[in-house]
C-alpha cells in the first residue's frame, strides 16, 4: 500500500475515526459478546456468532485504517505546483460542448465529497485532469460517452 496524501483536516478525520473504532467500537462489541455469552449454550447461539463475526470485521477495519493512517502524509500546500493539476488543486473547468463551468478540488479518495466540490483523484474526471495545464483539454470517459473539459484555472 503506497503513500496517500491528505489535507490536515482529512487526516484528523481518519485519526478520529480510528480512535473511535479502537475505543467505543471495541467496547460495544465486547458488550455484545458478553451479553450473548450470558444467554447460555454457545454452540447454538446465533447472537454470539454474529457478535464474534462483527468483532472480526471491526478488527479488520481497524487494521486497514491503521495502515492508511500509517501511510498518510499531510500535503504541504506551499509545495504544490499550481502550473499543472495535482492533488489539492482547485480546478475550474468548462465543458467544451455546452459551455458549463464547474470548480472542483482534487483530493484523496477517502476525502471525496461531491456536495462540497471535492472529487477523488481516482475518479474519471480526477484522472483526466491530473498533470494538465491551463488551456489544456481533458477528455473524460463518461457513461454517456467522452466529454471534453477545458482547464480555465488552477489554484489552491
Amino acid at each position: 500500500m503506497g503513500v496517500s496524501y491528505y489535507t490536515e483536516e482529512g487526516l484528523q478525520k481518519l485519526k478520529a475515526e480510528l480512535n473511535d473504532l479502537r475505543t467505543k467500537g471495541r467496547t460495544d462489541i465486547a458488550k455484545q459478546i458478553a451479553e450473548a455469552r450470558d444467554k447460555g449454550d454457545l454452540s447454538e447461539n446465533a447472537e454470539y456468532d454474529a457478535a464474534k463475526d462483527a468483532q472480526g470485521l471491526l478488527e479488520l477495519k481497524i487494521a486497514k485504517l491503521e495502515a492508511v493512517v500509517g501511510n498518510a502524509r499531510v500535503i504541504d500546500e506551499s509545495q504544490i505546483d499550481t502550473s499543472k493539476v495535482s492533488i489539492l488543486s482547485k480546478v475550474k473547468i468548462k465543458n467544451v460542448k455546452n459551455g458549463m463551468e464547474v470548480k472542483y478540488m482534487l483530493v484523496a479518495e477517502e476525502e471525496a465529497d461531491l456536495k462540497s466540490g471535492k472529487i477523488s483523484i481516482k475518479s474519471p474526471i480526477g484522472k483526466g485532469l491530473l498533470g494538465l495545464k491551463i488551456g489544456d483539454i481533458a477528455t473524460v470517459q463518461a457513461p454517456a460517452g467522452n466529454i471534453d473539459f477545458e482547464i480555465l484555472e488552477i489554484g489552491l
